[in-house]
């Protein structure tokens, strides 16, 4: 058995002042869509927080500090490439004024794969109907919050 190659990259909760957190909806040929946070893999020489930053801007066309990191996971699954990876993911979090994105910046394949965004709330996080990774996202969002 071969060993998956570490996948790094910077994922980021982008949250607007209800609280709610960005999602893109994937729909990938052969599996079910699934929606996940922005970001996405780190460049070789690039830091998490660098990626963090560039990936922010890529995506949602926000130019802004994406903070400390607040969680890292380290799932194991396909890329919509169909490459079967190791992931060190590293979270962090940003509070945008406004619920508003540019998404003008995506790559053609972020275009073909990436159909939708919402701003979910916290409640609909723990009862949508399709996947959304992380599994844990309220929780992060929970524990990020200022005591």
């Amino acid at each position: 058995m071969t060993a998956r190659r570490i996948r790094r990259s910077a994922r980021l909760i982008v949250l607007d002042p209800s609280e709610r957190v960005l999602m893109f909806r994937f729909d990938v040929a052969g599996r079910p869509p699934f929606w996940v946070t922005a970001g996405g893999e780190c460049e070789p020489d690039e830091s998490f927080e660098e990626a963090a930053r560039r990936e922010l801007l890529e995506e949602t066309g926000i130019s802004a500090d994406p903070g400390e990191q607040i969680a890292r996971t380290t799932p194991e699954f396909v890329t919509v490439e169909g490459e079967p990876v190791q992931a060190d993911e590293r979270y962090f979090l940003v509070r945008v004024p406004e619920p508003s994105i540019s998404t003008d910046c995506h790559t053609a394949l972020e275009q073909q794969v990436m159909t939708q965004h919402r701003w979910f709330s916290l409640d609909e996080l723990g009862g949508w109907h399709e996947a959304l990774f992380p599994e844990n996202l309220a929780k992060l969002i929970e524990m990020a919050r200022p005591s």
